[in-house]
């Protein structure tokens, strides 16, 4: 039985708005000069992560949880696909406009297991940097004749960010990360993208990127919807442990270790990353050692673990 942490190597990607954050503030060894994404925790077919310890290791997340559902408290050994993705993204410069599908449409239009619901939290920030969430359309005719006359300025919500902001972006939502900002993302796996506006910006041969306007369309949540969402927070010894959202897909956390801590396990399995500090993670006598931009997941074959150290966290499993 796997009684221990499943520590993962990333899958970058290149992007025309990426850079060199992802070395420089994590030590990853980015193999592109634009690296705009490392796919910390994959188990998505476009870039799954592979296992880096234990009796799985070389293998990919996708494999183990197809062939190993144990670890996930898989009931089943049905064709659902692993739920959850996690990101950090470095927004080198703007993002593209952008907005994701629900379930149906990606099932029943892109015959792929899940839309996009995604969350940020935001790592590193220029000073003024922005986001765009959302857009001031009433009407869906309204939001396809300003996006067809290109008003910009007047159709997009536009929101400051800094250093430690949590933004929850349900399906259906308007959005693009600004330049200057780095972030870690939870979504559904999916990898499902309609670009409505990309500035019109060409790539190394001259060319423009794609975009999806009827579908963009189609999917956009009009008139806009700001979510609400309660946050909590309780300490337990030495981690101060902040519920950021839970909600359809996803339960997240921020954890604030700053001593010692025991755990038990009370969900089918947990995906941890590392976002400052160093940190050591008990189980069953076996300690492992854990610092800034290692990510893992804890399997439901681990019942009780222990963490001590000085640092900060993401956690998250599917609710």
């Amino acid at each position: 039985m796997y009684k221990e942490p499943i520590f993962l190597t990333p899958v970058f990607q290149e992007r025309i708005w990426g850079g060199q954050k992802l070395q420089t503030e994590f030590n990853y060894e980015i193999p592109f000069e634009h690296t705009g994404e490392a796919w910390v925790i994959s188990a998505h077919p476009n870039g799954p992560s592979i296992i880096k310890n234990g009796a799985l290791k070389g293998k990919s997340l996708k494999d183990a949880w197809e062939q190993h559902g144990d670890l996930f408290n898989r009931k089943t050994t049905n064709d659902e696909a692993y739920p959850l993705l996690i990101k950090i993204l470095d927004a080198n410069n703007d993002l593209s406009v952008q907005v994701h599908p629900d379930d149906t449409y990606a099932r029943e239009v892109e015959n792929q297991p899940y839309g996009k619901t995604e969350c940020w939290y935001v790592l590193s920030a220029d000073e003024d940097a922005e986001i765009i969430f959302g857009h001031h359309a009433n009407t869906r005719d309204e939001l396809k004749q300003m996006v067809a006359d290109g008003e910009w300025d007047n159709l997009l919500r536009r929101v400051p960010v800094k250093e430690g902001d949590f933004v929850y972006v349900p399906s259906g939502t308007i959005h693009a990360i600004g330049k200057g900002i780095v972030i870690l993302e939870t979504q559904q796996s999916s990898d499902i993208t309609y670009r409505v506006y990309d500035y019109n910006r060409t790539d190394a041969e001259g060319n423009t990127r794609e975009l999806h306007l009827d579908a963009a369309i189609n999917v956009t949540t009009v008139p806009h919807q700001t979510p609400d969402y309660d946050q909590t927070e309780e300490i337990n010894g030495g981690l101060t442990a902040k519920r950021l959202v839970k909600e359809e897909y996803f339960t997240v956390y921020h954890w604030n270790l700053d001593g010692v801590v025991e755990k038990q396990l009370d969900v089918d399995f947990l995906q941890i990353s590392v976002l400052k500090g160093q940190a050591e993670i008990t189980v069953e006598g076996k300690v492992f050692a854990i610092k800034k931009g290692e990510n893992f997941v804890i399997p439901a074959t681990v019942d009780r673990y222990q963490v001590e150290g000085q640092a900060e966290f993401i956690v998250s499993y599917p609710s």
